[in-house]
């Protein structure tokens, strides 16, 4: 054996957090977005375990939910690592999530595998910015999370997990929105934070695109589809790229405070709004944002929404400001992994 080819540490712990609810929104009612069953996702939380096993992961920790998803993709006679369940109240809530990411990370979980969309990573990072993940696309309109097929997924977490793959080299940094409210921290966003003009929060996911007027990214990527895609038509923005992007969707606007001489438009975009919804969109005004840079938010009555989902309201009595920064957790680029660990002769007898 090579030495690039060491033996994993038995210290080497995958965690897995998979949320059943992910891509059973209200968006499914209006759009052509995708519900993938729960017996789907058990299939793939299986083929990242068998992965795991390959590469020589015996031990996996796991986020107890609803639908067992977990439990169940371990029943498979080709399995022989080690499962077990975090001891932990299940409240089948976001809340679990936060818990559970906390807890992984205070038992030294190498690497993160997700099963969700944007607002599950989301909370997973409110529970810990520290755990090194792979996120694996199962929700609406996704950005941070992507299609991965999940043996590759395991294959890589468990390389990086037990320390045969420099993370610093397989992984990219990620950006978050910070929210502030009257000058206190109040949450955050991984991916988009979108002002709605109405006023309570109600059905939290966003199906009424007509009722945004304000959006800040962290990425915006042309092949996505939702508040995303709608900024890269005015200009791509990438996880490696520092920064993000601002823009205004309501025509009466106009130029929000604190940006008149860097902001940008009137311009109309064609964009994918949701699954197979492609409109032209009005935009007022766009501008990129700096690492940092603080943005105050018009006062106004209106609902934040974070990835995709209303987080809570403001009032024209709050000032609402938004920042961009390079906090986030570590993404593991799987194919750059898998072409690290072929070239490093991990795959070799």
């Amino acid at each position: 054996m090579s030495q690039a080819q060491t033996s994993p540490t038995s210290s080497s712990l995958v965690g897995i957090i998979a949320n059943p609810a992910a891509s059973k929104d209200i968006r499914r009612l209006v759009a052509q977005g995708r519900v993938v069953p729960d017996w789907e996702k058990v299939n793939t939380v299986r083929r990242v375990l068998l992965g795991l096993q390959s590469v020589g992961i015996e031990h996996v920790v796991a986020m107890r939910d609803s639908s067992h998803l977990v439990e169940r993709a371990r029943e498979d006679p080709n399995l022989s690592l080690d499962l077990r369940m975090l001891e932990m109240p299940a409240l089948y809530s976001e809340g679990d999530t936060v818990r559970a990411a906390g807890l992984m990370q205070k038992e030294g979980v190498g690497c993160l595998v997700t099963l969700g969309g944007d607002g599950t990573n989301r909370a997973v990072v409110r529970g810990s910015a520290e755990l090194p993940m792979i996120a694996i696309s199962t929700g609406t309109n996704n950005v941070f999370p992507t299609m991965i097929e999940g043996t590759l997924a395991g294959l890589a977490a468990g390389l990086v997990a037990d320390g045969r793959l420099e993370l610093q080299r397989v992984s990219i940094p990620s950006k978050t929105l910070a929210i502030y409210v009257d000058g206190e921290y109040r949450d955050m966003a991984l991916i988009d934070v979108a002002l709605s003009r109405e006023r309570f929060v109600a059905t939290r996911a966003i199906w009424d695109m007509s009722t945004i007027y304000e959006v800040f990214l962290t990425r915006a990527e042309p092949a996505s589809i939702g508040l995303s895609s709608i900024g890269a038509r005015l200009q791509p923005v990438s996880i490696n790229d520092d920064g993000g992007l601002h823009y205004c969707i309501d025509e009466q606007l106009g130029i929000p405070e604190g940006g008149s001489e860097s902001m940008q438009g009137p311009s109309t975009v064609l964009a994918p709004i949701a699954p197979g919804m492609v409109s032209q969109v009005a935009i007022s005004s766009w501008r990129r944002l700096e690492i940092g840079q603080r943005v105050s938010v018009e006062r106004r009555h209106s609902t934040v929404a974070l990835d995709g989902e209303r987080a809570f309201s403001v009032t024209p009595d709050q000032q609402l400001e938004i920042s961009v920064q390079r906090d986030g957790p570590r993404v593991v680029q799987v194919e750059a992994a898998l072409h690290e660990a072929a070239a490093s002769g991990l795959f070799r007898a």
